[in-house]
Parts: C-alpha cells; structure tokens; sequence
C-alpha cells in the first residue's frame, strides 16, 4: 500500500497514475532522503536529496564518470537529457559542475509531476524540465547548443526504435557542440544484436565511439545495460576504463579496433530499419 497524500521526507511509499503506467517512491532505509523511483515495478532512478552527487545504480555511475570527464572539473555544461526519471543526472550535474544550463525532456508528464512534487530539485539548479517526445524535442533544439547529451529513454522496458536510428543521431552531432559528448544508455542481452546495430550506427556519425559494459553482459552471459559514448573528437578512454574497472561491479571499455570489431559486418540502422530494442527477461529489472 502506498499514500499518494504523504510527503517522501515522512519514509512512506508514495505512488501515483502516470501517463505510461504505476510509479511508485519508496524510501531507502539505509540512506535518509533517498529514494527508488519504479514505474510499473521496474526501477527507474534512485535518488539522495542529501547527496545529488551519489549514484546508485551502476549504469549511471558509468554515464557520471562520462559527465565528469567530458570537461575540466567543475567547468559548466551545456546540457541536453533526453528522458528524465527521477532527474537524477541532472541533480548530479548541477552538484558537480554548478552554473551548467539543463535541457530535460521526459514524455510521461505525470511521472514529472510527481517527481518535481515529492523530489525538489537543489536549490539554485538550473534545470528546464519539459514533457513530450525526446526526439521532437532534440529536432527542436539549434545547431552546437549542447556539450553533452544523454540519452535514457524506455518505454516498456525497451528503447523506443525512433530513438535508435542513423537520422536520430545525424540530430544529436548537429545540436552537438565541436568536442560535444553523446551518452545513450540501452539495454541487451545474448547475442547482443541490438547493441551491435547501435555501435555500428553511431560509428557511420561519429568518428570517435565507445562501448562500456560488464564483461558478463558483452559475453551473452546475461541481459543488462550498456553504455554507447560518442563524440567528434577523442575521448578520454583510458580514463574511462580505469574508473569502469574501479567501480564496484566493473566494466570493460571497448574503443577503437575493439569497438570496430564489435559492430563489424553490421549496417547502421536507419527510420526505415529502425526496431525497438529487446524486451528484457521476465524479472530481470522488476521489484518484488
């Protein structure tokens, strides 16, 4: 059960009808004033109102290790997120790099209520949270507004295919500053096809792609996250790949030759050949 009337500062569930499904608020019982956001019982964000700066989950650690190395500690950003959650990026951004300019765009407008209602946002942050589709809003925004775009956009637990394609990414180089940084978070397992097809289509834009993942999930082993990094220009990879390895469930890096490798023989998807990627395992993000 869960009261939708109750403040999260009480330690109580809050939950709510959104747009796309059931979200739910559940306290943290280790940490005062953090919080799981679900929707449709699979965790969406965790966020600590008294520590922006800490990231739970392990996929968001590996884009944080991107948002730290993307510009001279501290150094504000231009930044534009596609999908939005609990905000938990852009609470972390503001935290470690104070004065950036946050672009937010989340679909699910109720999930937006309820978070700005019950997760209030730092003081001072200047985050412009906006509801509708990530990719109307990416064509919307003009060219080099950005350093950094994030992407982490599932509906249903998968990556809508309108956000997965050539022209999709064509979209983001073009918001993309000279040096800016693209970040996608997705989802894959097995053979590991759709993630394949998403380097291979980011490398037919950017010159310069990354892959980080845990080893477990680049063997087939199981289903679970990865991160695409992108950019015109070099990365930081082997500052990547030491702070993945140091994480408390490590990841690899693949760059260069290995990421070549990795979506060798495989054609860039395109609006046309766009497809969603797959559904996860029954259980595989769920609570409970």
């Amino acid at each position: 059960m869960y009261d939708d009337q109750l403040e999260p500062t009480e330690s109580i569930p809050v939950g709510r009808a959104t747009d796309l499904g059931a979200a739910l608020l559940m306290p943290d019982i280790d940490r005062p004033r953090a919080w799981l956001l679900t929707l449709n019982d699979s965790p969406q964000s965790y966020v600590d109102l008294d520590d922006p700066a800490h990231l739970e989950f392990e996929y968001t650690r590996r884009l944080g290790h991107v948002v730290d190395l993307a510009a001279e500690p501290g150094e504000p950003l231009a930044a534009l997120h596609l999908g939005g959650g609990g905000l938990t990026l852009p609470r972390y951004i503001a935290a470690t790099r104070p004065g950036s300019l946050q672009t937010v765009a989340e679909l699910d407008a109720e999930l937006v209520s309820l978070v700005l209602e019950h997760l209030p946002m730092p003081a001072g942050a200047a985050i412009d949270v906006v509801t509708g589709d990530a990719r109307e809003e990416l064509t919307a925004r003009p060219d080099d507004s950005a350093d950094l775009i994030i992407v982490d956009v599932f509906g249903g637990a998968q990556v809508p295919a309108h956000l997965t394609s050539r022209e999709f990414a064509a979209e983001a180089a073009r918001v993309l500053r000279q040096g800016g940084v693209y970040a996608t978070n997705i989802a894959d397992g097995g053979d590991l096809d759709f993630a394949r097809a998403q380097v291979a289509t980011l490398r037919a834009v950017f010159p310069e792609v990354v892959l980080i993942a845990e080893p477990g999930v680049l063997r087939g082993r199981r289903f679970g996250n990865l991160v695409v990094v992108a950019s015109t220009v070099g990365l930081p990879v082997s500052q990547l790949a030491r702070r993945t390895a140091g994480d408390n469930i490590p990841a690899r890096v693949l760059s260069g030759i290995e990421a070549r490798v990795f979506s060798r023989d495989v054609a860039p998807v395109t609006d046309k050949t766009a497809t969603a990627s797959p559904s996860p395992p029954g259980g595989t993000f769920r609570i409970g």
